[in-house]
């Protein structure tokens, strides 16, 4: 009798065992891990959208970073599926640019001008697809390009170093030489001219917009001819900048570096920091991530300028920009907008 009673025990318990695993739902996988985003283990939307980031890299501390942010906003406010592929090389663009088209994603993204020319290969071979890129034209009709008026923001932040500078001199670091890095330049060397024409202006190009050591190296040579403010348009490169400098003011040194595309106070410190020239890389990227959710979606360019607030220089500029500074930064944007002064390009 008790062997009855436990062998029917035993198979009752099997019974509700199977009975709870068969009215369980199965845990969603969550997107985690180096390539994906997500906090999101509910998924809102059915719609998959992909970015494929410059050699910069993810983590850069810029803009290929203020774009990733923005795709994470997108799937946190939305939950659309998002996940990034960091690129090593120029070689591997077409190939990690596919991987997103052939894989079904309603949008890829393509961070940076180095794309260009995959961006528009990909775009090509698969017209039914959508792209999107930031920096670069692509002339094709599934492709969106997002570029920015950076000559107009680093004119501002050069208005703010030529009002700053205690030396004198003021450097420029940029990554590769190319028409966008110009467009840095000249607008940062014309912003510095329009209020200290007296300023020694010294630019300095690492090649590069992956190696920190080079933006290290650049800036130790700036510092050393008697730089005190540096503007970096380099990447991930500029990390060496802000690295250098943060060793000099250890020592007693009174230097600063200017920030491009995000804040980067946020990330090296106000005591550094002088200013930053933002570029809204996320606003653009969440924007155009809402049309693919709208369906509203088309290919053609857009050009953000001081006018669409698409540049300008960082709210925590006060903490080390003097009222009087700001004051004229605010009238220098001012005759920008209304097209009183005309920055040039190169």
């Amino acid at each position: 009798m008790k062997k009855m009673l436990s062998l029917s025990l035993v198979m009752l318990l099997a019974v509700s065992v199977m009975l709870a695993g068969c009215g369980s739902k199965p845990k969603e996988e969550t997107n985690a891990g180096g390539t994906t985003g997500g906090e999101n283990t509910e998924a809102k939307s059915d719609l998959k959208i992909g970015m494929v980031t410059d050699v910069g890299g993810v983590n850069d501390k810029s803009f290929n970073q203020s774009a990733w942010e923005a795709l994470q906003a997108t799937e946190t406010e939305t939950g659309v599926a998002v996940k990034y592929l960091q690129s090593k090389s120029d070689e591997e663009y077409i190939p990690n640019l596919n991987e997103f088209v052939k894989g079904g994603y309603d949008l890829t993204w393509g961070i940076g001008f180095q794309l260009a020319d995959a961006i528009k290969t990909v775009a090509e071979q698969n017209p039914d697809s959508k792209l999107a890129i930031i920096d670069s034209v692509v002339d094709a009709p599934n492709v969106k390009s997002v570029t920015f008026a950076e000559e107009e923001g680093s004119y501002l932040v050069g208005v703010v170093a030529g009002l700053t500078t205690k030396s004198n001199k003021i450097g420029f670091v940029g990554g590769m030489e190319s028409p966008l890095i110009k467009k840095f330049e000249v607008g940062f060397r014309e912003g510095v001219k329009a209020v200290n024409p007296n300023a020694e202006f010294i630019p300095n190009y690492t090649g590069a917009f992956d190696k920190p050591d080079l933006g290290k190296a650049a800036a130790t040579t700036l510092y050393n001819k008697g730089v005190d403010i540096i503007f970096h348009a380099s990447g991930a490169t500029g990390n060496g900048v802000f690295k250098e400098a943060i060793a000099r003011k250890e020592q007693g040194q009174d230097v600063w570096v200017i920030g491009v595309d995000k804040d980067q106070s946020l990330e090296f410190g106000d005591d550094v920091t002088l200013t930053s020239m933002i570029k809204k890389v996320d606003e653009a990227v969440k924007r155009v991530n809402q049309e693919i959710i709208d369906g509203t979606f088309k290919g053609g360019a857009e050009n953000l300028t001081l006018k669409e607030n698409g540049v300008g220089i960082a709210d925590t500029s006060t903490k080390n920009v003097s009222a009087d500074t700001l004051a004229k930064v605010d009238e220098y944007k001012e005759k920008i907008i209304n097209g009183e002064i005309k920055v040039p390009t190169e």
